[in-house]
């Protein structure tokens, strides 16, 4: 567990009382607390009219939650609020309490005076004063108060480090130069066969004839960043920088990001025999509020008779807004499947990211009325035309 801070992050909460906080999604404009991190903690500010409460919190995904773990000031004198009935505004902050910065005079603030510390390439420290006892050799000194010289063709016994002139070896095999750890060049050597698995930081040049690069069985070739395979033929192979699995040509493969296609001007993008779509099956009626999450389906099917008029939302996920997760220009169609009973109802509203929007409707007429004792088919195609706007055309079926 981290503690996490993000810029732009915001949610709502209708939560009431001193526990945990459930999160109902990002604010237009702002990420949701996914960015955090399931698990990690962050400091976040509550705010409801007067009341108040910043901390310490733990985020948690499932359920998308806040735990208040530490109270660093609040309205209830720096103790958990009982917060009222409301909406509530639930941000990433950045507390004053926990703050690091400097004063009109350029000192900085809240660091106090620390038991212990140590620097690294720091100037303007004044050694003659301030300084007690013997400055040890590691640090420039003598490690003590008065020196005996020898004489070092002489008297002396064992192996001279390196880290003293001395080569730190007692024996040595080749010729010319002894090669030390930190970044030696190594002019035509015979490595014979190592007993490591792995060899890191190693720029292999290819020499003017054919040469070839062989990984035994059970060893493995890693990169820190992108590989790329070039040939002498300029085509080139590049892996990505960072963790992933290359897609074989005859197996299945699950693609967890988005991925796109992009084609030319005189080549297709994308070329398929059949696909699948998913589609979500529910005993459920439709009425109410119907949140539409186009990352889990495409195809959304009610068996239950509807019992009321209904409104669709459309939205990426309940953490993840339809405006977040497209771009402009971009557009994405589903269908929703309703079953009807002898007293029809219709889908009357359309929202997208909890933002009402008056689709254009087939045959230009929005719908009165559904169709009784059959399945109403509704199709959406939602287009992003920019920020946070979109143009929704829709259509009405009915099955029988």
């Amino acid at each position: 567990m981290a503690l996490i801070v993000k810029d732009r992050v915001q949610e709502t909460s209708t939560t009431t009382g001193t526990g945990t906080f459930t999160l109902l999604g990002a604010v237009t404009g702002f990420q949701s607390f996914s960015v955090i991190g399931n698990s990690n903690t962050t400091y976040y500010a509550i705010v409801l009219g007067s009341e108040f409460e910043v901390g310490i919190g733990t985020y948690t995904s499932s359920g998308t939650t806040l735990s208040r773990d530490t109270v660093l000031s609040s309205s209830n004198s720096g103790s958990l609020v009982n917060f009222s009935a409301g909406t509530k505004s639930v941000f990433v902050t950045y507390p004053a309490e926990k703050a690091i910065y400097d004063d009109a005079a350029g000192n900085v603030i809240a660091l106090g005076t620390p038991a212990s510390v140590t620097l690294t390439n720091a100037t303007g420290l004044p050694l003659s004063t301030g300084v007690t006892g013997t400055l040890p050799i590691a640090n420039g000194g003598t490690g003590t108060t008065s020196t005996t010289f020898t004489n070092l063709t002489s008297n002396v016994t064992g192996t001279l480090p390196v880290t003293n002139g001395g080569t730190g070896v007692t024996s040595s095999t080749g010729t010319t130069s002894v090669v030390l750890s930190n970044s030696p060049t190594l002019v035509t050597p015979t490595l014979g066969v190592a007993s490591a698995t792995s060899i890191n930081k190693v720029a292999l040049t290819a020499p003017a004839t054919s040469a070839t690069l062989t990984i035994a069985d059970g060893k493995t070739l890693t990169a820190s960043n992108s590989l790329t395979l070039a040939g002498t033929d300029s085509t080139t192979m590049t892996f990505p920088s960072s963790s992933a699995t290359v897609a074989g040509l005859a197996i299945a493969q699950s693609f967890t990001n988005k991925q796109t296609f992009t084609g030319s001007t005189s080549i297709i993008a994308s070329s398929f025999i059949n696909a699948l779509e998913t589609a979500t099956i529910s005993a459920i009626a439709a009425t109410g509020t119907i949140n539409y999450d186009v990352t889990t389906q495409s195809v959304l099917y009610y068996t239950t008779d509807a019992s009321a008029n209904w409104t669709v939302n459309f939205r990426a996920s309940s953490g993840t807004s339809l405006n977040t997760a497209m771009s402009s220009g971009e557009a994405i169609t589903v269908v929703f499947l309703v079953t009807q009973g002898s007293t029809a109802y219709y889908n009357n509203a359309v929202q997208v990211d909890g933002t009402s929007v008056t689709p254009k409707y087939q045959g230009g007429t929005a719908w009165s009325s559904g169709n009784a004792s059959g399945v109403d088919a509704y199709s959406y195609t939602i287009v992003k035309t920019g920020s946070a706007t979109f143009t929704v055309f829709a259509a009405q079926t009915q099955f029988k």
